[in-house]
Parts: structure tokens; sequence; C-alpha cells
């Protein structure tokens, strides 16, 4: 696995504004612009390291200067100093600095700062409310975007000029932080407050692929009508949020894009950081939206252990083929895991080929061992039919449909989202 270094460079590039209201002369072919922007930047050829959008700091401290800045972080929003080669034999500790201090240390007028699901420093269990309070660090204020405080409140913003989002992303419909995004857009909108984000790439945007969801089954786990892999980053989901009418009577949020440079959906990204105490690896992402549909199960996917996303077991389902048992303990990020200090049964999924489809397999396998050895143990959860964003996947499997005969039935609505998609890419 390599990781090359970010190199500092000064870059001529002209920064793209999108303003995504009707159509004026400040933002006809805006999406067009940013196109040209990014294949100016890959005919660069001595040098094709992607750079991510925080990193590019020449290209928005202009813009940050003499404005009063909010910033919606976690722990994944750093500037990369330096990286080296990571191998079997040795490795060497990243180096990096938080954006928020480093905006700090150049003079940026940051107010506060708004913490997604699993708090500013992202150790919140998932679903654990996050509190606000004070970054003991800077100082700064925290205001809490997870519980019951989901979109900053005029009161909040009062006092911002611009918004700053700079969050690491893995591409599934049900990981919150586009959830966030979206409440964010909407109160910016609402008080004409620009958002400047800072680009990322999606370490699972090289396929698209599970149900779309249906509008019935909105929830903070799944807002939009998309599928559970959407094959696109954080700047390029704004644009559709925008483009597609999804905030609240229509309106648009002014986005500001500083693009990853030497990106596309293809190329092979590995995250350095982990972007929730429960993804602790690459693996672990890659297989999470394959693997996430069994917290609305009565499996674990290995929550309470150092396996987060790699393991999958039950107390109820010990089926012959078995290599794997485990006892779910707390620990960072599970203070209260499923089937906490029982033995669970089930699959070492470590080793796994890499996942360009959703797996459905381990699923239906799971659903059918439960049929048969513990019969009284209710399978499926109500929070199942959030995560898929539809009934008809509980009701295909319970009605003892294949995985191929599954993903069939997806793909009508799949052409059809791919074609909204096209509207909204940034990258190749």
């Amino acid at each position: 696995m390599r990781f090359n270094i970010f190199k500092n460079t000064v870059l001529i590039f002209v920064l793209i504004t999108i303003s995504c209201g009707s159509k004026t002369k400040n933002d006809v072919s805006s999406n067009d612009e940013i196109l040209k922007q990014v294949q100016s930047d890959s005919t660069i050829v001595e040098d094709k390291t992607i750079v991510v959008g925080a990193n590019r700091t020449e290209l928005y401290l202009p813009l940050l200067k003499g404005k009063r800045v909010g910033i919606i972080a976690n722990q994944t929003s750093v500037i990369f100093k330096e990286i080296d080669t990571f191998s079997t034999k040795s490795s060497k500790e990243e180096s990096h600095k938080h954006l928020v201090d480093s905006l700090l240390l150049l003079k940026i007028d940051v107010k506060k700062v708004f913490a997604p699901e699993h708090g500013f420093r992202g150790t919140a269990d998932a679903g654990e409310v996050v509190k606000d309070g004070i970054d003991t660090k800077t100082g700064l204020p925290i205001v809490s975007l997870y519980g019951k405080n989901k979109k900053p409140s005029i009161e909040q913003l009062n006092g911002i000029d611009i918004i700053v989002f700079d969050i690491q992303d893995v591409g599934a419909r049900f990981y919150t932080y586009i959830s966030s995004l979206h409440y964010v857009m909407e109160a910016c909108a609402e008080q004409n407050i620009p958002i400047l984000i800072l680009d990322r790439p999606n370490p699972n945007g090289h396929y698209i692929d599970g149900p779309v969801l249906e509008p019935e089954h909105k929830s903070f786990v799944g807002m939009h009508p998309v599928p559970v892999v959407h094959g696109m980053t954080i700047s390029e989901y704004a644009q559709m949020i925008n483009g597609e009418n999804w905030l609240k009577d229509g309106i648009k949020c002014e986005l500001k894009i500083i693009p990853i440079k030497h990106y596309s959906h293809q190329k092979e990204y590995n995250l350095i950081i982990k972007p929730s105490p429960n993804l602790p690896n690459n693996k672990a992402i890659n297989l999470y939206p394959s693997l996430c549909f069994f917290e609305g199960t009565n499996v674990s996917v290995g929550r309470g252990t150092n396996k987060q996303f790699q393991i999958v077991g039950s107390p109820f389902s010990i089926m012959p083929d078995i290599d794997i048992e485990f006892i779910p303990i707390p620990n960072e990020g599970a203070k209260n895991p499923k089937h906490e200090g029982k033995f669970c049964y089930g699959y070492k999924l470590d080793n796994y080929e890499k996942l360009n489809t959703i797996n459905l397999s381990w699923l239906i396998k799971f659903y059918r061992a439960n049929k048969q050895f513990a019969p009284n143990e209710t399978y499926f959860k109500p929070f199942f039919t959030k995560l898929a964003g539809t009934k008809k996947l509980q009701q295909q499997i319970e009605a003892g449909m294949n995985s191929e005969g599954i993903r069939k039935s997806w793909q009508k609505d799949l052409v059809a989202f791919k074609k909204v998609r096209q509207n909204y890419l940034i990258y190749k």
C-alpha cells in the first residue's frame, strides 16, 4: 500500500463559485467550468498524487481572509503535511495538522465549530448524542449537529460570514455526514451564507449499487432518493442536493468548491484517518455498504471487537461452516455493543476480496440460518427498513429470492439515477 507525499506546490487556479439558484450570468455552465479546471489539473504529468481540497490552501485562504468563519469538521478535517510509504515491514506515522488549528495559525477568524455524528474529535458512539461544548485545545465553541439539533439555528449562525465544510465521507447513503450536509446547506441558504466545500475522495466511489430510497422511508440515515452506494464526492453530492431541489421549498445554497487534484472515481484512495470509530481501516470501509444492513438485524458486525465491520456473527446462527467466534465487549465507539458478553458465531471477512458491488449473500445466509436454528428470535428489526430505504429488500429475502434476483430488481432505478448523477459530476 503506497501513500505519496503531498507537495505544497503553488498552483495557478481559478476558484469556482457555484450559485445554484436560477440561471444568471454568474452561474451559467458553472459545472462546465469546474470540469475544465479539473481537466487542467490532469494535464500536469510530472506528479499525479491525489491532493485533497484542504491541502490547496492557496486557493481558499483568500476567500476566508477578513471573514467570520464557521467550520463543519471532525477528526478527518486535516491538512496533510507528509505521507510516507507504508509496507508490511515498516511504516512511519503520517504528519498532518487539523484544519481548524491551521486556520487559526494563519490568522483566519474562526468563530465556532459545528460537529456531526461522532463529534468534533470523532470518539462518540454511532447514534450517541453529541453535546455542545468548548474545544479544550482552541477554546472555540463546539455546536453539535447530532441529536435533537441537526440543523444550525439562526442564532448559531449569527455572526458567521462563511461556512467551511471539510469532512471525509465514505460514499454510503446511510453514513450520516451527507445528512448533516443537507441541513447545513438548508440553514445557510435561508441565511444567505455561502458554503466552502473542501472536497475529498470517495473511497467507495468506484461503483454504484443498492436499492434507491423511497420517500416514505426518509430518515437521518437516508434523506434522498439515491442508492445505498451513490459514487459521488461530497461536492458532487452537494451539487445534486441543490440541483434536484431537495432543500426545503426548493431553496438553493451558494457553494464554493475546492476540487481534488488528480482524482477520478476509479482511482483508489486509502484513508489514513478513521472516518468514524467503527471504520478502523480501508477493508472495513469497503465492506461497510454491504455489512451495515446487519445493523437492522440481530447479527453483530463486530462492534465491541477490534474487527469492526470485518466480522459478522450471532449467538443464534450456529452454522456448520463458521470460521470465527467472538464476544463483543465495550470499547471505543461501542459502549454498549450488540450481544455484549455473548458468544457470537460467524465469519471473518477481513481477507475478502475488494467489493465492487453490494454483497447480499451474507445477509441472506444469516436470515436462513436464524430461521433454521433460532426461529423464535426476530431477525429483522424496524431499523432495517430505514437502512434499506425500502420494505422490498426484507420482503424479497423473506420470500426466498437470491442475491442475483434481488440485485436485478434494482437495475431500472440505478440506470435512472446514473443519468441524473451525470449532471453533477466533477470528476471522471
